[in-house]
This record gives structure tokens, C-alpha cells and sequence, in this order.
């Protein structure tokens, strides 16, 4: 029988993955569109405690069901952080990862396909959470660099690949945060991407080269078989000139009794 906890991930996982949607919609919206009216920012604001809300739920009941609670809370630092820090909660949106790996199982059937979708996907959509975040902390604070949406996503992405131009830069402390944040994220997503890449090489080069030992193999098996070929020809017209001498097929010369003299 399914564990419990496993039923109710599987339950879950597409709605938590359209609330995912509605959360980064409803964070996003206000922050993209400054003079949104007020009503439509205080359903934003219901729609983001709302999803909040169903995430802790989810992670509690997770927790409740879970074999070894210790060892499960260790092993979901990032649901953890997610709950407690707000600042965090548009990264649940990364559960869509799971939507897209079902969506493109062949790219993802193997260890370096998992490792280029989750870097293209995880890169993407933490760039943009990035951008939307420092945006909102920077935009109308006093010396503020990043005050449009272009700027930030371009903040970021120089930041996430740790280019840093210094054309843009944070000046609020939680901008600093963000910024913090997404340089280690920048250096694990390059570190990934080296390793999918080295994984690609050492993988090519074994490929390589089983492919010219095979080859080489063929070659020589070739070459062994022409050889084989030319001393059965070689035996054959042997054979054909003991036979024009009068010895049989099965004497080699040297072999059992001369013929007789003729001189007896």
C-alpha cells in the first residue's frame, strides 16, 4: 500500500502548482504596476496570505505524516525557509520543475537532462522572482539605482552570472539581502552548469574512444581474416602441386615413404 505521505504529495502536487502561479501573479502584479488601485491591491495581498497560508498547511501535514520527522525537516530546508521567511515565498514557485520534467520526460531521463532543465527553468524563474524583489525594496527609497522592472531583471542577470558591471546596485539593506542571496545562487547555478558540462565531456571522450577501440577491433579482425583467407590459398595451391606430382592430398612431402625408384 502507497505511504501516506507519498498519496498526498501526489494529490497535491498540481493544485500547490497552480496556487504557485496565483502566488508569483498576485506578488508580481503590484509590484510591476505601481499605480494599481487599491482594491486589486488588497485581493494581491488576500491572494498571497491565502497561498502562504495553504504552504504552511502543506508542510504541516508533511511533517505530520512523515516517517522520521528529524530527519525530513533536514532534508526540506528550503519548504522550511519558504514558511518562515517571506521573502522567500515566491521560490515555491520552483514546484512547477515537477510539471515541467513530467512535460519533458526525455530530456530529463538522464542525470545531465534533470541538471539542464532545472538550471534553465531554476535560473529563469529566479532572475525574475530576483528582479520583482529588489525592485520592490529599491523602488522610491532615497539614492535608489533600480527603479524600473528592465533595470532589475538586467541587475540580476548580471548579478546571477556574476558579471556585476556596477551600473546597478542595491541601497537598502534587504536589497543587499536579495543581493547576497542570488550571488550564491548565481554560484551554485555556474557551478551546476560546470559540472553538467564536464559530465558531457568525459562522457564524449568515453564514447570516442570505445567507438575507435571498436573500430580499431574491426580492423584488426579484418586484416586477421584477409590473412587466413591468403594462407588457404596458399594451402590450396599447395595441395595442387602435390597433386601434379603424384602425392597425395593427405602426405605432405617428407612425410611416410618415397615413391619407388625406377631403378628398383
Amino acid at each position: 500500500m502507497m505511504p501516506a505521505l507519498t498519496r498526498w504529495e501526489r494529490a497535491t502536487e498540481l493544485p500547490l502548482i497552480g496556487l504557485a502561479v496565483a502566488f508569483l501573479a498576485a506578488y508580481a502584479w503590484p509590484v510591476l504596476d505601481p499605480g494599481l488601485e487599491q482594491p486589486w491591491r488588497s485581493l494581491c495581498r488576500l491572494v498571497v496570505w491565502a497561498a502562504w497560508a495553504m504552504f504552511a498547511v502543506d508542510y504541516a501535514v508533511r511533517l505530520a505524516q512523515a516517517a522520521d520527522r528529524a530527519r525530513w525537516v533536514l532534508t526540506h530546508l528550503l519548504d522550511l525557509a519558504v514558511i518562515v521567511l517571506p521573502l522567500l515565498r515566491p521560490l515555491r514557485l520552483l514546484r512547477l520543475l515537477s510539471l515541467v520534467r513530467v512535460l519533458n520526460r526525455s530530456a530529463s531521463a538522464t542525470l545531465r537532462g534533470r541538471v539542464g532543465l532545472y538550471v534553465g527553468v531554476g535560473s529563469t524563474l529566479m532572475g525574475f522572482v530576483a528582479a520583482l524583489a529588489v525592485l520592490d525594496a529599491e523602488r522610491g527609497q532615497p539614492g535608489a539605482r533600480i527603479t524600473t522592472f528592465g533595470g532589475a531583471a538586467w541587475w540580476a542577470a548580471t548579478t546571477m552570472t556574476t558579471v556585476g558591471y556596477g551600473d546597478l546596485y542595491p541601497v537598502t539593506t534587504t536589497g543587499r539581502w536579495i543581493a547576497v542571496s542570488l550571488m550564491v545562487a548565481g554560484l551554485a547555478l555556474l557551478g551546476a552548469v560546470s559540472a553538467s558540462l564536464a559530465s558531457w565531456l568525459v562522457e564524449s571522450v568515453a564514447v570516442s574512444t570505445v567507438q575507435e577501440l571498436d573500430a580499431q577491433d574491426d580492423r584488426e579482425d579484418d586484416a586477421l581474416r584477409a590473412e587466413l583467407a591468403g594462407l588457404r590459398r596458399d594451402v590450396a595451391l599447395l595441395t595442387e602441386q602435390l597433386r601434379g606430382l603424384g602425392v597425395g592430398p593427405a602426405r605432405a612431402p617428407g612425410v611416410g615413404s618415397l615413391p619407388d625408384s625406377p631403378h628398383g
